[in-house]
């Protein structure tokens, strides 16, 4: 991790998580919303597929190990502060999961114009 990132304050991380990239993003489907949709359901599938993937690496390393017996994971209880830093983890998540939308509400919420709607307006001179 990065300096930079470790002074950050646990807000500022999960608003980092859903910054937006430079460049216009593009469209391929008819529909913005269902360009959104698409792009939200993607992005769970990966996070989901990662996760899914490391959680039996991690098990099955436990269990290879003797540290744990397989399929103890599910009777796990987290303490207060392990529910509190997943809150937090979960936060992020969701910002990455619905950045598209975030950033549609902060194009709106500024007043620059993106730069096709510039284009377009220098065009018509």
């Amino acid at each position: 991790m990065s300096d930079t990132k470790k002074h950050l304050s646990d807000a500022e991380k999960v608003n980092l998580a859903g910054t937006k990239a430079k460049g216009q993003r593009p469209y391929f489907l008819a529909q913005k919303q269902t360009e959104q949709a698409l792009s939200v359901a993607m992005s769970l599938a990966m996070e989901l597929s990662v996760t899914k993937e490391r959680l039996a690496s991690l098990e099955c390393l436990l269990a290879d190990k003797g540290i744990i017996e397989k399929g103890e994971l599910d009777g796990y209880q987290p303490s207060k502060d392990e529910v509190a830093k997943r809150s937090l983890e979960t936060q992020a998540y969701l910002a990455r999961v619905l950045r598209i939308m975030q950033q549609d509400k902060e194009e709106l919420e500024s007043n620059d114009p993106d730069m096709q709607t510039v284009q377009d307006t220098l065009t018509k001179w």
